[in-house]
């Protein structure tokens, strides 16, 4: 019997939905950028189902989580009856190389991972444990820059059927096959048109697994209607907008950029995160003010002011309402004033 298990009554476990995670542990750390370069957590989570999948989350992820379930859980809240003693978080770093932080950090964080999944059942279903552990579209698509043996999925999902306990069919994430499908392996899944398929994880944007009848395999998005989808997850991408102006040619170019929509960066990390993706060293960082004109960012101040100025103009999803023009260093001509 797991640890997992072993802290529970079986009969309340064995309630639970197949999907739900039982242990999870960190295969490897991964450097990501931002406005600055931070690093990510690859972590390898497996259900009580028996599949097998990789998420990616950073500290912050982790901390924000902690946060909630203490709010609801923790001996503070005192309209809740189900309160419970959480696991404990390795403190924030301030000093220090992130990469070392990062390292030292793993193993405090599979044992919050090990203490975490084995509460009650009640967190384990709590929305945000469920979140935090989902493998999202974001996870799905990214690939692994270090592992070198992803160890395939261990497929022993029970049937689901309007009897089994703790599964009601209307909240579980489900699609109807619109057409017949005949798979190519014994890893795909077969379906008639009509057939009900219970969703167990999202692959790619292309695939899906899922289970009908007793049998668990992966199949193509395009042959489904999904009914209910899986629960959202914040994508951690949003997109930067920038204008680049050079002579005659002015081009606009939206950066991938994992930081929150309401960071403001440094006027240092900025500039560099440019440099970088223009490949000119010799650039001039501007917004353009509420007359229209180009205003040249030469500090951290500067920057502050430029998001202020944006949150009050309408923005788009993942996208920051404030945008920027890169000119060359030495053309003036774009001013209505010499800086």
């Amino acid at each position: 019997m797991s640890q997992a298990q072993q802290l529970r009554a079986e009969s309340d476990f064995e309630q639970l939905p197949d999907d739900v995670p039982i242990s999870a542990n960190i295969a490897d750390i991964e450097e990501k950028r931002g406005f600055t370069s931070h690093f990510v957590f690859v972590i390898e989570v497996k259900t009580k189902g028996g599949s097998k999948y990789l998420i990616y989350r950073r500290y912050r992820q982790f901390y924000a989580l902690q946060t909630k379930l203490e709010e609801r859980f923790g001996p503070e809240n005192k309209t809740n009856s189900f309160s419970c003693t959480l696991p404990v978080l390795p403190a924030k770093v301030y000093v220090g190389v992130k990469q070392e932080i990062a390292e030292m950090r793993v193993p405090a964080l599979n044992a919050y991972m090990k203490s975490l999944l084995s509460l009650p059942v009640w967190v384990l279903m709590d929305e945000e444990v469920r979140i935090f552990f989902y493998q999202s579209p974001y996870d799905s698509e990214q690939i692994p820059q270090a592992l070198r043996r992803l160890r395939p999925r261990t497929r022993k999902i029970k049937s689901i059927s309007p009897q089994s306990p703790g599964m009601d069919r209307l909240e579980a994430p489900r699609a109807e096959a619109l057409f017949d499908f005949t798979g190519n392996s014994k890893l795909e899944l077969n379906f008639k048109a009509g057939d009900v398929i219970f969703l167990l994880s999202r692959i790619n944007k292309d695939w899906l697994e899922g289970s009908v009848r007793g049998t668990t395999g992966i199949f193509p998005r395009s042959f489904v209607k999904v009914l209910k989808d899986f629960p959202e997850e914040d994508d951690p991408t949003n997109w930067l907008r920038c204008y680049y102006y050079e002579d005659t040619i002015s081009t606009i170019k939206d950066i991938a950029v994992e930081e929150d929509l309401s960071s403001t960066p440094r006027f240092k990390d900025l500039l560099e995160l440019m440099r970088r993706e223009f490949q000119k060293e010799d650039i001039a960082l501007n917004f353009r003010d509420a007359e229209g004109d180009l205003v040249r960012l030469l500090s951290n101040e500067d920057v502050g002011l430029m998001v202020r100025q944006a949150r009050g103009l309408p923005s788009q999803k993942r996208l920051f309402p404030w945008k920027l023009h890169i000119t060359q260093k030495d053309d003036y001509k774009v001013y209505h004033t010499v800086p």
